[in-house]
């Protein structure tokens, strides 16, 4: 058996060679995927009790008959089971340099096991990394297919930044925010993964084929579904919690109330992986699912810095916000009373100036010559006044308050 992008880890059932048991449920579960639908936790539970194997067996022949689903149901299993191929699917994805991983194999991500019963029963892999090592250290980035300017903007940055800092970052390869997510990583020659609704072999949206493409070259592009199949509304839906279980946090860059990057990240909540949002305008409703989810648990940020701060490992800090250092921030402390205490406009005397500054009159005519010394202050016959550079330095000051 073997894991390379062209041999596959089905290579040993695929080419004819004796199966073992590992090869045989391999063969089983590339037939599940065939029939059941990604995520279909009944199917899933089925597998976990009987094996795979013999849940393939009882739909080839009919039954008898598993539990948790009605006649009607059993029987569209079975006909979509007469229809399987799976040593012919094997042999298309080889052609496209498709692999099958699935649990219990070296390459399988032991996160996904995360979701239970709606585990993938096995994944189509397309592109030479191990998905395995790079899930390790992976981000998702997702948000609005129809994403304003800013939307695509944060999401490139944030991804280029993720990747210079060591992250995969992982998305759907939609497009909007997913496809600027996949670009920035790209551009900043760092590692993506796309997770797609369909056969990994037909890349959709067909406006991406470029893209993905690209990013089979780069990256991998991962997904439920076998060679050829289309992607259906509910196959995007299951599709966002792979996304989810495969990263350690999920970052919603845009999305309105109903948008399915929402859905990614509930996802992540449920599975207990950090989840993010990126604050957009007030006023903007692809925003707004972003702010619900800023009510709720998640948390705020606005660069690669801040996401690797949460999910990264210990130290990895994002540094100290603050704002830009005014001369007046380098005063000593005791400067700084006696400076606020000139008026400003004209001039005022020096123990006006240091009962305004809570101070003795010595002192503050000492203050008051070190901060001629620094152009803040001048003297006017009596008085002290301020210096045009001390009244713009005081002005800012205030504006920071």
């Amino acid at each position: 058996m073997t894991g390379d992008a062209t041999g596959g880890e089905t290579g040993g059932a695929a080419s004819g060679e004796p199966a073992g048991r590992s090869g045989a449920e391999g063969l089983a579960r590339v037939f599940l995927t065939r029939v059941v639908e990604p995520g279909d936790e009944v199917a899933g539970r089925w597998v976990r009790e009987c094996g795979a194997v013999e849940v393939v067996r009882r739909l080839r022949d009919g039954g008898p008959m598993l539990t948790g689903v009605t006649g009607t149901r059993w029987a569209g299993l079975c006909a979509r089971a007469a229809q399987a191929e799976p040593e012919r699917d094997l042999a298309v994805a080889r052609a496209a340099g498709v692999r099958f991983v699935w649990p219990g194999r070296p390459e399988w991500p032991g996160q996904l096991d995360d979701l239970g019963d709606a585990r993938p029963l096995g994944l189509w892999v397309r592109g030479r990394p191990s998905l395995r090592m790079w899930a390790l250290r992976s981000v998702a980035l997702v948000g609005a297919r129809a994403c304003t300017e800013y939307g695509a903007h944060m999401a490139a940055t944030l991804a280029a930044g993720l990747a210079e800092r060591g992250w995969v970052v992982v998305s759907g390869g939609a497009y909007g925010v997913d496809g600027a997510a996949h670009r920035g990583a790209l551009g900043a020659g760092g590692a993506t993964v796309a997770v797609l609704a369909c056969g990994v072999d037909r890349p959709y949206p067909r406006g991406h084929t470029q893209l993905i493409t690209r990013i089979a070259e780069q990256g991998l592009v991962v997904g439920e579904l076998p060679p050829g199949d289309h992607p259906t509304p509910s196959r995007f839906v299951m599709r966002n919690r792979v996304i989810a279980a495969l990263t350690r946090g999920t970052v919603v860059v845009e999305a309105a109330y109903r948008s399915g990057s929402l859905v990614t990240a509930r996802a992540a909540q449920r599975l207990g992986r950090f989840t993010m949002g990126v604050p957009g305008p007030a006023t903007s409703g692809l925003s707004a699912g972003v702010h619900e989810l800023l009510r709720g648990e998640a948390m705020l940020v606005t660069d690669a810095a801040e996401v690797a701060e949460l999910v990264g490992d210990m130290g990895e800090l994002a540094p100290d916000r603050r704002g830009p250092v005014l001369p007046r921030d380098l005063l000593e402390p005791a400067a700084v009373p006696v400076l606020a205490a000139l008026p400003a406009r004209g001039t005022a005397t020096v123990a006006d100036i240091a009962r305004g500054a809570s101070t003795t009159r010595d002192d503050a005519v000492a203050r008051l010559y070190e901060l001629r010394s620094l152009g803040y202050v001048e003297r006017h016959d009596d008085g002290w006044k301020l210096t045009r550079q001390a009244m713009i330095s005081v002005r800012s000051g205030r504006d920071r308050c």
